[in-house]
């Protein structure tokens, strides 16, 4: 029977600050506000005969820069049916209900979620965190993401 480990990364400085709305249908959504995510990770790996199960630091540097990535940047769902995101020149144009909302390019990130929610940013996270480490032979992998201290997502992936 192979012996299973669970690593968890839980660091403080494992953060992105971060604009975004949430849409709850095709006339109704949040007005543009900020959080302060948290993004912590649990990895489930086979123990290995030198007495580790994963390299830490590996991971402790690829969630770094996932949360660099979305660091300071308003956040869109490019993938929502009830908004449409255009390029303008230097701005993203977005049509919502009857509204249009203008966001510097470089400000931006449009990702590929449907909303821009605890819940898919821990799916996204999740999904760019194994692309980056293309499983390493890990078992199961879960990315969590919190807008507060009270209110946290996780997204599982498992092999």
């Amino acid at each position: 029977m192979t012996e299973l480990t669970s690593l968890h990364i839980d660091k403080q400085s494992h953060k992105f600050s971060a604009a975004h709305y949430t849409i709850f249908s095709a006339t109704e959504r949040e007005r543009l506000h900020g959080h302060n995510y948290a993004v912590s990770a649990r990895f489930v790996a086979p123990m290995g005969d030198n007495g580790f199960a994963a390299d830490y630091n590996v991971y402790k540097r690829r969630i770094a820069q996932l949360c660099d990535e979305l660091d300071e940047y308003t956040l869109l769902a490019g993938e929502s049916p009830f908004q449409h995101i255009e390029e303008d020149g230097v701005y993203y144009r977005v049509h919502f209900d009857r509204d249009q909302m203008l966001f510097l390019r470089s400000d931006t990130r449009v990702l590929p979620i449907r909303n821009a929610t605890v819940e898919e940013f821990s799916r996204y996270l999740l999904a760019r965190l194994l692309e980056l480490s293309a499983a390493d032979g890990l078992r199961e992998v879960e990315v969590s993401v919190a807008s507060g201290p009270s209110q946290r997502a996780s997204a599982i992936w498992r092999s």
